[in-house]
């Protein structure tokens, strides 16, 4: 599998590919999948536009991960702006980026892809903060959330519910530039 830098055109060219991830990564209904691919499509003129995406030898989308600048006027920002009191508002939604989506066929999951995916992802990533939204899950069995602990990202809001989803969702943050290496591999660190 290769890791490879997505344009918009070229996310938009494999969009049905795109949303097959998604769904399968995220066991939604076919209908929402619909729904979904209209956001997706939607996203790639947002400013600061940035995704990556892993491929098998023969093409076959594996995972993607793309963000933008988050902005007021933007519905995700806004939910997230409303939730915070304003010393949080001033330090995470400045000057952000807003990982957007960041997805792995299950089948792929467990192979290191996700981790390739934020870390190539963050590091195209412009702003001082990054923020992320994630279900709210058991943090020692889920994945995802070992995956952002292990790059650093901490609570800036939790057990917070989107309007639409029924499901309680935290959203992650952490400071820019990342790091070249995620805390547990950083010299001195290991089994820590």
């Amino acid at each position: 599998m290769r890791l490879v830098a997505w344009q918009p055109d070229d996310l938009l060219r494999r969009l049905d590919d795109v949303v097959a991830v998604y769904g399968e990564a995220m066991g939604y209904r076919q209908e929402l999948l619909q729904t979904r691919r209209g956001y997706i499509g939607s996203h790639v003129r947002r400013p600061g536009f940035r995704a990556v995406a892993t491929l098998t030898t023969d093409g076959r989308v594996m995972g993607f991960g793309y963000g933008y600048t988050s902005a007021a006027g933007q519905w995700w920002h806004d939910q997230v702006r409303y939730a915070l009191g304003e010393p949080a508002r001033r330090q995470w939604l400045a000057d952000c980026f807003e990982v957007v989506e960041l997805h792995v066929r299950p089948a792929a999951q467990g192979h290191g892809v996700g981790a390739r995916q934020l870390r190539a992802l963050l590091a195209m990533a412009k702003g001082t903060t990054v923020l992320l939204s994630t279900p709210e899950a058991d943090e020692q069995v889920s994945r995802a959330w070992r995956l952002y602990r292990r790059y650093g990202f901490t609570d800036v809001l939790r057990h917070f519910y989107f309007p639409g989803d029924e499901r309680a969702f935290a959203v992650l943050g952490r400071e820019l530039p990342l790091a070249e290496r995620p805390v547990e591999d950083a010299p001195g660190m290991a089994g820590a």
